[in-house]
Protein backbone atom coordinates (compact mmCIF):
# COMPACT_ATOMS: atom_id res chain seq x y z
CA UNK A 1 0.00 0.00 0.00
CA UNK A 2 2.46 2.67 -0.98
CA UNK A 3 3.59 5.03 -3.84
CA UNK A 4 6.85 4.13 -5.38
CA UNK A 5 9.22 6.26 -3.17
CA UNK A 6 11.97 4.48 -5.78
CA UNK A 7 11.52 1.70 -8.38
CA UNK A 8 13.35 -0.94 -6.21
CA UNK A 9 11.37 -0.48 -2.99
CA UNK A 10 7.85 -1.07 -4.70
CA UNK A 11 9.33 -3.57 -6.80
CA UNK A 12 11.12 -5.76 -3.85
CA UNK A 13 8.17 -5.55 -1.62
CA UNK A 14 6.57 -7.44 -4.17
CA UNK A 15 3.18 -7.47 -5.46
CA UNK A 16 -1.16 -6.34 -3.38
CA UNK A 17 -2.55 -4.11 -3.71
CA UNK A 18 -2.72 -3.93 -7.47
CA UNK A 19 -1.25 -0.67 -8.74
CA UNK A 20 2.04 0.75 -9.19
CA UNK A 21 1.90 4.52 -10.85
CA UNK A 22 5.28 6.03 -12.02
CA UNK A 23 3.22 8.86 -13.95
CA UNK A 24 6.66 10.42 -14.64
CA UNK A 25 8.40 7.31 -16.64
CA UNK A 26 7.86 6.62 -20.14
CA UNK A 27 7.84 2.71 -20.95
CA UNK A 28 11.47 3.07 -22.37
CA UNK A 29 12.27 5.32 -19.51
CA UNK A 30 10.76 2.73 -17.52
CA UNK A 31 12.36 0.13 -19.10
CA UNK A 32 15.67 2.08 -18.65
CA UNK A 33 15.41 2.24 -14.77
CA UNK A 34 14.24 -1.24 -14.17
CA UNK A 35 17.20 -2.18 -16.02
CA UNK A 36 19.58 -0.32 -13.87
CA UNK A 37 17.75 -1.33 -10.56
CA UNK A 38 18.53 -5.21 -11.93
CA UNK A 39 22.29 -4.47 -12.02
CA UNK A 40 22.27 -2.78 -8.99
CA UNK A 41 20.20 -5.45 -7.19
CA UNK A 42 22.68 -8.05 -8.07
CA UNK A 43 25.68 -6.37 -6.42
CA UNK A 44 24.20 -4.97 -3.27
CA UNK A 45 21.59 -4.33 -0.66
CA UNK A 46 21.00 -0.97 -2.70
CA UNK A 47 19.09 1.21 0.49
CA UNK A 48 15.63 1.86 -1.03
CA UNK A 49 15.63 5.41 1.00
CA UNK A 50 18.25 6.70 -1.05
CA UNK A 51 16.37 8.18 -4.32
CA UNK A 52 14.13 10.90 -3.76
CA UNK A 53 11.17 10.86 -6.34
CA UNK A 54 8.57 13.48 -7.46
CA UNK A 55 5.43 13.97 -5.58
CA UNK A 56 2.51 11.74 -6.04
CA UNK A 57 0.03 13.01 -8.71
CA UNK A 58 -3.66 14.05 -8.05
CA UNK A 59 -6.37 11.48 -9.40
CA UNK A 60 -9.24 13.40 -8.82
CA UNK A 61 -10.10 12.99 -12.58
CA UNK A 62 -10.75 9.64 -11.98
CA UNK A 63 -14.05 11.34 -9.75
CA UNK A 64 -16.45 12.80 -12.39
CA UNK A 65 -20.04 13.15 -12.57
CA UNK A 66 -22.48 12.47 -15.75
CA UNK A 67 -24.85 14.73 -17.01
CA UNK A 68 -27.50 12.95 -17.57
CA UNK A 69 -28.53 11.79 -14.26
CA UNK A 70 -25.70 14.30 -12.01
CA UNK A 71 -24.15 11.15 -10.12
CA UNK A 72 -20.98 10.96 -9.56
CA UNK A 73 -18.48 8.15 -10.03
CA UNK A 74 -15.15 6.66 -9.55
CA UNK A 75 -13.79 5.41 -12.78
CA UNK A 76 -10.38 3.35 -12.20
CA UNK A 77 -8.44 3.30 -14.97
CA UNK A 78 -4.80 1.44 -15.04
CA UNK A 79 -1.36 -0.16 -17.03
CA UNK A 80 -1.55 -3.75 -16.18
CA UNK A 81 -5.70 -3.74 -16.79
CA UNK A 82 -5.51 -1.59 -20.53
CA UNK A 83 -8.40 -1.76 -22.45
CA UNK A 84 -10.58 -2.35 -19.58
CA UNK A 85 -12.34 -0.25 -16.69
CA UNK A 86 -14.31 -0.15 -13.36
CA UNK A 87 -16.61 2.26 -12.30
CA UNK A 88 -18.40 2.26 -8.95
CA UNK A 89 -21.05 5.36 -7.92
CA UNK A 90 -19.92 7.33 -5.05
CA UNK A 91 -22.27 8.13 -2.28
CA UNK A 92 -19.82 10.97 -0.49
CA UNK A 93 -15.98 11.34 -0.96
CA UNK A 94 -14.55 11.33 3.04
CA UNK A 95 -11.44 11.79 2.08
CA UNK A 96 -8.89 13.05 -0.64
CA UNK A 97 -5.49 13.98 0.29
CA UNK A 98 -1.68 13.17 -0.57
CA UNK A 99 0.67 11.24 1.95
CA UNK A 100 4.53 11.87 1.26
CA UNK A 101 4.12 8.61 -1.11
CA UNK A 102 0.98 8.27 -2.81
CA UNK A 103 -2.68 9.51 -3.48
CA UNK A 104 -5.30 8.54 -1.22
CA UNK A 105 -9.13 8.79 -1.60
CA UNK A 106 -11.98 7.29 0.58
CA UNK A 107 -15.37 7.51 -0.41
CA UNK A 108 -18.90 6.23 0.57
CA UNK A 109 -20.26 3.71 -2.68
CA UNK A 110 -23.68 3.42 -3.12
CA UNK A 111 -23.57 -0.21 -3.33
CA UNK A 112 -20.15 -1.38 -2.12
CA UNK A 113 -19.86 0.68 1.10
CA UNK A 114 -16.52 2.25 1.87
CA UNK A 115 -13.57 2.34 -0.77
CA UNK A 116 -10.12 2.73 -0.35
CA UNK A 117 -8.76 3.94 -3.88
CA UNK A 118 -4.98 4.73 -3.84
CA UNK A 119 -3.06 6.06 -6.80
CA UNK A 120 -6.23 6.15 -8.59
CA UNK A 121 -6.63 2.23 -8.14
CA UNK A 122 -8.93 0.47 -5.55
CA UNK A 123 -7.33 -1.65 -2.57
CA UNK A 124 -10.84 -2.68 -0.65
CA UNK A 125 -14.20 -1.66 -0.59
CA UNK A 126 -16.20 -3.22 2.22
CA UNK A 127 -18.34 -5.66 0.04
CA UNK A 128 -15.92 -7.86 -0.88
CA UNK A 129 -12.25 -6.82 0.70
CA UNK A 130 -12.91 -10.27 3.06
CA UNK A 131 -12.40 -13.06 0.09
CA UNK A 132 -8.89 -11.51 -0.27
CA UNK A 133 -7.79 -10.75 3.44
CA UNK A 134 -9.35 -13.99 4.83
CA UNK A 135 -7.28 -16.31 1.72
CA UNK A 136 -3.83 -14.12 2.54
CA UNK A 137 -3.86 -14.69 5.89
CA UNK A 138 -5.40 -17.93 6.43
CA UNK A 139 -3.59 -20.16 3.75
CA UNK A 140 -0.44 -19.26 4.99
CA UNK A 141 -1.15 -19.38 8.94
CA UNK A 142 -3.41 -22.78 8.74
CA UNK A 143 -0.78 -24.48 6.08
CA UNK A 144 1.72 -23.94 9.19
CA UNK A 145 1.19 -26.69 12.39
CA UNK A 146 2.03 -23.96 14.80
CA UNK A 147 2.36 -20.14 13.74
CA UNK A 148 3.76 -18.06 16.76
CA UNK A 149 5.36 -15.10 15.26
CA UNK A 150 3.99 -13.31 11.77
CA UNK A 151 5.24 -10.83 9.96
CA UNK A 152 2.99 -8.58 7.78
CA UNK A 153 4.66 -6.06 5.03
CA UNK A 154 2.96 -3.21 3.63
CA UNK A 155 -1.33 -3.72 4.66
CA UNK A 156 -1.78 -0.26 6.23
CA UNK A 157 -5.58 -0.66 6.11
CA UNK A 158 -5.30 -3.73 8.76
CA UNK A 159 -7.55 -6.10 7.27
CA UNK A 160 -4.33 -8.93 7.01
CA UNK A 161 -3.76 -8.36 10.71
CA UNK A 162 -7.64 -8.58 12.01
CA UNK A 163 -7.27 -11.91 9.91
CA UNK A 164 -4.23 -12.84 11.63
CA UNK A 165 -5.58 -11.55 14.99
CA UNK A 166 -8.24 -14.62 15.00
CA UNK A 167 -5.31 -17.07 15.62
CA UNK A 168 -5.03 -17.64 19.28
CA UNK A 169 -1.79 -19.35 19.31
CA UNK A 170 0.04 -16.67 17.67
CA UNK A 171 2.17 -15.07 20.11
CA UNK A 172 3.46 -11.71 18.04
CA UNK A 173 2.27 -9.85 14.93
CA UNK A 174 4.93 -7.76 13.65
CA UNK A 175 3.66 -5.08 10.98
CA UNK A 176 5.88 -3.15 8.15
CA UNK A 177 4.01 -0.03 6.78
CA UNK A 178 5.93 2.40 4.82
CA UNK A 179 3.03 5.10 4.73
CA UNK A 180 1.62 6.17 7.74
CA UNK A 181 -1.17 8.04 6.64
CA UNK A 182 -2.72 4.59 4.94
CA UNK A 183 -3.13 3.50 8.53
CA UNK A 184 -4.18 6.59 9.81
CA UNK A 185 -7.11 6.91 7.06
CA UNK A 186 -7.47 3.24 7.66
CA UNK A 187 -8.39 3.63 11.50
CA UNK A 188 -10.92 6.66 11.01
CA UNK A 189 -12.75 5.26 7.67
CA UNK A 190 -12.23 1.72 7.44
CA UNK A 191 -12.47 0.70 11.30
CA UNK A 192 -13.85 -2.42 10.17
CA UNK A 193 -10.51 -3.77 8.80
CA UNK A 194 -8.49 -1.00 10.83
CA UNK A 195 -9.17 -2.77 14.08
CA UNK A 196 -6.79 -5.49 13.30
CA UNK A 197 -4.65 -2.91 14.87
CA UNK A 198 -6.18 -3.08 18.43
CA UNK A 199 -5.07 -6.61 18.84
CA UNK A 200 -1.96 -6.45 21.80
CA UNK A 201 0.08 -8.75 19.96
CA UNK A 202 0.40 -6.47 17.05
CA UNK A 203 3.80 -3.99 16.47
CA UNK A 204 3.65 -1.47 13.97
CA UNK A 205 6.68 -0.08 12.16
CA UNK A 206 6.33 2.43 9.65
CA UNK A 207 9.43 1.76 7.80
CA UNK A 208 10.53 -0.31 4.97
CA UNK A 209 10.05 -4.41 5.47
CA UNK A 210 13.33 -5.38 3.30
CA UNK A 211 15.58 -3.64 5.77
CA UNK A 212 13.57 -4.75 9.02
CA UNK A 213 13.87 -8.50 7.37
CA UNK A 214 17.57 -8.16 7.04
CA UNK A 215 17.64 -6.93 10.56
CA UNK A 216 15.61 -9.60 11.78
CA UNK A 217 17.06 -13.12 10.50
CA UNK A 218 15.44 -16.66 10.95
CA UNK A 219 12.57 -14.59 13.17
CA UNK A 220 9.33 -15.64 11.52
CA UNK A 221 6.97 -18.50 11.25
CA UNK A 222 4.58 -16.41 8.69
CA UNK A 223 5.51 -14.06 6.53
CA UNK A 224 2.54 -12.25 4.52
CA UNK A 225 3.72 -9.19 1.72
CA UNK A 226 0.59 -6.88 0.67
CA UNK A 227 1.86 -4.78 -0.83
CA UNK A 228 1.62 -3.28 -4.87
CA UNK A 229 2.33 -4.40 -8.58
CA UNK A 230 4.71 -4.21 -10.52
CA UNK A 231 4.56 -2.41 -14.52
CA UNK A 232 7.14 -2.80 -16.79
CA UNK A 233 9.50 -5.80 -17.27
CA UNK A 234 9.06 -8.01 -14.76
CA UNK A 235 12.63 -9.93 -14.41
CA UNK A 236 14.28 -7.37 -12.14
CA UNK A 237 11.67 -7.51 -9.23
CA UNK A 238 12.91 -11.59 -8.97
CA UNK A 239 16.52 -10.82 -8.25
CA UNK A 240 16.15 -8.34 -6.03
CA UNK A 241 17.66 -8.57 -2.27
CA UNK A 242 14.09 -8.78 -1.18
CA UNK A 243 13.32 -12.58 -1.80
CA UNK A 244 16.21 -13.73 0.11
CA UNK A 245 15.93 -11.46 2.72
CA UNK A 246 12.08 -13.30 3.27
CA UNK A 247 13.57 -16.04 3.09
CA UNK A 248 16.76 -15.48 5.75
CA UNK A 249 13.94 -13.85 7.33
CA UNK A 250 12.11 -16.89 8.31
CA UNK A 251 12.59 -19.96 10.56
CA UNK A 252 12.85 -23.37 9.54
CA UNK A 253 9.43 -24.25 8.22
CA UNK A 254 8.13 -21.13 7.74
CA UNK A 255 5.67 -19.88 5.14
CA UNK A 256 6.17 -17.07 2.45
CA UNK A 257 2.22 -15.50 0.99
CA UNK A 258 2.40 -12.43 -1.65
CA UNK A 259 0.14 -11.03 -3.62
CA UNK A 260 0.55 -13.08 -6.67
CA UNK A 261 -1.66 -11.19 -9.40
CA UNK A 262 -4.39 -12.10 -12.01
CA UNK A 263 -4.39 -15.19 -14.03
CA UNK A 264 -6.27 -13.48 -16.67
CA UNK A 265 -4.33 -10.23 -17.24
CA UNK A 266 -0.91 -11.42 -15.57
CA UNK A 267 1.05 -14.61 -16.48
CA UNK A 268 3.74 -13.18 -17.56
CA UNK A 269 4.50 -11.77 -14.50
CA UNK A 270 3.28 -14.67 -12.60
CA UNK A 271 5.74 -17.17 -14.45
CA UNK A 272 8.74 -15.47 -13.47
CA UNK A 273 8.46 -14.60 -10.07
CA UNK A 274 7.56 -18.44 -9.66
CA UNK A 275 10.48 -19.69 -11.73
CA UNK A 276 12.78 -16.81 -9.47
CA UNK A 277 11.81 -18.11 -6.10
CA UNK A 278 11.59 -22.01 -6.72
CA UNK A 279 15.72 -21.99 -6.15
CA UNK A 280 15.22 -20.27 -2.79
CA UNK A 281 12.28 -22.15 -1.41
CA UNK A 282 11.29 -26.03 -1.03
CA UNK A 283 8.02 -25.54 -2.16
CA UNK A 284 6.79 -22.98 -4.36
CA UNK A 285 2.70 -23.09 -5.49
CA UNK A 286 -0.03 -20.45 -6.61
CA UNK A 287 -3.89 -20.04 -5.42
CA UNK A 288 -6.30 -17.63 -5.84
CA UNK A 289 -9.30 -16.50 -4.78
CA UNK A 290 -12.25 -14.52 -6.38
CA UNK A 291 -13.07 -10.67 -5.63
CA UNK A 292 -15.42 -8.71 -7.66
CA UNK A 293 -13.62 -5.26 -7.04
CA UNK A 294 -10.22 -6.29 -8.41
CA UNK A 295 -9.39 -6.62 -12.29
CA UNK A 296 -11.47 -9.37 -13.69
CA UNK A 297 -12.75 -10.25 -10.17
CA UNK A 298 -10.09 -12.04 -9.40
CA UNK A 299 -5.98 -12.09 -7.87
CA UNK A 300 -3.70 -15.05 -6.96
CA UNK A 301 -1.12 -15.83 -4.15
CA UNK A 302 2.78 -16.68 -4.49
CA UNK A 303 2.60 -19.19 -1.36
CA UNK A 304 6.40 -20.55 -0.64
CA UNK A 305 7.47 -22.30 2.27
CA UNK A 306 10.96 -23.05 3.63
CA UNK A 307 11.22 -26.78 4.47
CA UNK A 308 7.76 -28.56 5.10
CA UNK A 309 5.55 -30.52 2.29
CA UNK A 310 3.64 -27.64 0.71
CA UNK A 311 0.73 -25.43 1.61
CA UNK A 312 -1.94 -27.00 -0.53
CA UNK A 313 -3.90 -29.27 2.69
CA UNK A 314 -4.27 -26.82 5.90
CA UNK A 315 -2.38 -28.60 8.86
CA UNK A 316 -4.96 -27.18 11.39
CA UNK A 317 -8.64 -26.08 10.81
CA UNK A 318 -10.74 -23.11 12.41
CA UNK A 319 -12.27 -23.79 15.18
CA UNK A 320 -16.15 -23.97 14.85
CA UNK A 321 -16.67 -20.22 16.84
CA UNK A 322 -14.02 -18.97 14.06
CA UNK A 323 -15.91 -20.85 11.40
CA UNK A 324 -19.01 -18.88 11.45
CA UNK A 325 -17.31 -15.77 11.59
CA UNK A 326 -14.93 -16.06 8.30
CA UNK A 327 -17.57 -15.20 5.37
CA UNK A 328 -14.95 -16.76 3.04
CA UNK A 329 -12.32 -19.25 4.10
CA UNK A 330 -13.16 -22.81 4.66
CA UNK A 331 -11.02 -25.71 5.06
CA UNK A 332 -12.29 -26.79 1.42
CA UNK A 333 -11.96 -23.56 -0.46
CA UNK A 334 -7.93 -23.78 1.13
CA UNK A 335 -7.59 -27.30 -1.09
CA UNK A 336 -9.44 -25.82 -4.19
CA UNK A 337 -7.72 -22.40 -4.21
CA UNK A 338 -4.85 -24.34 -5.76
CA UNK A 339 -6.49 -25.94 -8.24
CA UNK A 340 -6.05 -23.73 -11.34
CA UNK A 341 -7.56 -23.27 -14.71
CA UNK A 342 -5.45 -25.42 -17.34
CA UNK A 343 -4.25 -22.28 -19.10
CA UNK A 344 -2.79 -20.88 -16.02
CA UNK A 345 -1.26 -23.87 -14.45
CA UNK A 346 0.62 -24.95 -18.28
CA UNK A 347 1.80 -20.50 -18.38
CA UNK A 348 2.95 -20.44 -14.40
CA UNK A 349 4.50 -24.07 -14.15
CA UNK A 350 5.14 -25.37 -17.23
CA UNK A 351 2.63 -28.28 -16.69
CA UNK A 352 0.92 -30.31 -19.75
CA UNK A 353 -2.53 -30.61 -19.05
Amino acid sequence: CIHPINLLTLYSEGMKSRHWCIPWLTNSSLLAWTTLICLLSAVSSFSITSMDFPPPKDYSHLIFETKEDNTKWFHERGPLWQGQAFSLQIKEVLYHQKSLFQDVIVFDSVHHGKVLVLDGVIQCTERDEFSYQEMMAHIPLYAHPDPKKVLVIGGGDGGVLREIARHPGVEEIVICELDKDVIDVSKKYLPFMAKGFDDPRVTVNIMDGAKFMEENQSSFDVIITDSSDPVGPACVLFETPFYKAMHGSLREGGIICTQGECVWLHVDLIQPLVKAIIPLFTTVEYAYCTIPSYPSGQIGFIIASKGGKGCKVPTRTPEASVQKELRYYTPDIHQASFVLPAFAERAIFGCER
